[in-house]
C-alpha cells in the first residue's frame, strides 16, 4: 500500500492534469486557431441623416467595429434604396440596405451589376405613412389631387411606393398633385411651416422624426386599406412591376401615441433587406451578417424597429439570392 503522502501527490496531479484537458477543449472551442479575422475597408451605404438607414447604420458600425476590429467601415448616407442598390451594384459601396421591391424594380430593369446583388439578411419591415396636420381635409390618398405632396427624393424608396399608390389612386404625381422631391430630413419641417400639405413616408415604426413632428405639431396618419393595397398590387400586375412584395397591415395604436389617438391605422408594409453583390468575401460577409443577428436586441434599445430582426426569417431574401457567406452563417447558427 502506497503511503497516504504519496497518494496525495499522485491524485494531486491527476487532477491538474484533467484540469489542463479542460482548459485545452475550452480554448480548442473558443480561440479561432488556424483562422484569420477579416480585415480591410468596407463602404455601408446608409440612408439619408434623419432616417432609420443612417441611425441603424452608425450603431451597426459601432458593433462591426467590436466584431472585427481589423476592418475599416465607412458610412456613406444616401437618398435612399434606389441610390442604395446602383451604389452596391457599380462597386461604389459594398453593403447597403433596401426595400425588397426597390430590389426587385432594379432586377426587372436589367440596370448594371443587377445579376450580381446578393442577399445577406431579411431585416424589419417599413410601413408606409402618409402624414398630414391633423385638421387636414385630406382623409384618403385621391384627397391629394391639387394639393402640394412630399414624395420622397429621385433616387428613394419613399418615391417608388408613392408613385405607385398615387397611379392605383388614379392620381397621376406628375400632373394632378403639386410633388416636392424631399425626404424625411426636410418634409416633418415643411409641413409645419405650412409649405406641404400632405408627405409620405416608408419607414420602420416608429421613425423618431415623426414621433418628435407629432410632440410639437398636430398631425394625423391618413390610412391605407387593404382594398388600396390590393389595387396597387393589380396595377404592378399590369404594369409588369414587382409589387408583390407590398402586403397589408396595420401600425398599432401606440405606434405615434399623439397622432393616431389611440387608434390603429391600416397601412401597407414592405420588407428590408440587406444587400451586397458576389464580388464580397465569403468570411467577411460572414462575420457581418453575424453582427447584424448578435447585434439585434442592442441597436433595437434605440432604433426600435431593428428589435425585429429574426434569425428565423433573416435568411429569406428574395428577390436575390443568399450570398456564400450569409450562408455559411445561417447552416452554423440555430434559431
Amino acid at each position: 500500500m502506497l503511503p497516504a503522502s504519496r497518494v496525495s501527490r499522485r491524485r494531486a496531479l491527476q487532477g491538474s492534469a484533467a484540469a489542463l484537458v479542460v482548459l485545452g477543449l475550452l480554448l480548442w472551442w473558443l480561440l479561432p486557431f488556424g483562422q484569420s479575422s477579416p480585415s480591410g475597408k468596407l463602404t455601408f451605404s446608409t440612408g439619408s441623416h434623419s432616417g432609420v438607414y443612417q441611425r441603424y447604420g452608425v450603431l451597426l458600425k459601432e458593433a462591426l467595429a467590436q466584431d472585427m476590429p481589423d476592418v475599416e467601415i465607412a458610412l456613406q448616407t444616401s437618398e435612399g434604396s434606389q441610390q442604395n442598390l446602383a451604389r452596391v451594384a457599380s462597386g461604389e459601396a459594398d453593403f447597403t440596405i433596401a426595400t425588397a421591391d426597390a430590389v426587385a424594380k432594379y432586377k426587372r430593369q436589367g440596370l448594371p451589376g443587377a445579376d450580381r446583388l446578393r442577399g445577406c439578411a431579411r431585416l424589419y419591415d417599413d410601413y408606409v405613412q402618409l402624414i398630414v396636420p391633423k385638421r387636414s381635409s385630406i382623409r384618403s390618398v385621391g384627397d391629394l389631387r391639387g394639393k402640394v405632396v412630399g414624395i420622397g427624393q429621385e433616387g428613394s424608396g419613399i418615391r417608388l411606393v408613392a408613385d405607385r399608390i398615387m397611379r392605383a389612386s388614379k392620381i397621376d404625381p406628375t400632373k394632378d398633385i403639386t410633388p416636392v422631391p424631399a425626404g424625411i430630413d426636410k418634409t416633418p419641417a415643411q409641413l409645419e411651416k405650412g409649405k406641404l400639405d400632405a408627405f409620405f413616408w416608408s419607414g420602420g415604426l416608429p421613425t423618431n422624426t415623426v414621433q418628435e413632428l407629432s410632440e410639437r405639431f398636430a398631425i394625423r396618419l391618413v390610412p391605407l386599406t387593404p382594398g388600396l393595397v390590393d389595387k396597387v398590387h393589380a396595377a404592378g400586375d399590369a404594369a409588369g412591376d414587382a409589387t408583390g412584395y407590398y402586403r397589408p397591415a396595420v401600425m398599432p395604436a401606440d405606434a405615434y401615441r399623439l397622432a393616431q389617438g389611440g387608434v390603429p391605422v391600416p397601412t401597407m408594409a414592405v420588407p428590408n433587406l440587406l444587400v451586397t453583390t458576389d464580388r464580397m468575401d465569403p468570411e467577411l460577409t460572414e462575420g457581418f451578417t453575424r453582427t447584424v443577428i448578435r447585434s439585434r436586441d442592442h441597436i433595437g434599445n434605440t432604433v426600435h424597429p431593428a428589435q425585429l430582426v429574426d434569425l428565423r426569417t433573416a435568411v429569406y431574401t428574395d428577390p436575390v439570392p443568399l450570398h456564400e457567406g450569409a450562408r455559411r452563417y445561417y447552416r452554423s447558427s440555430k434559431p
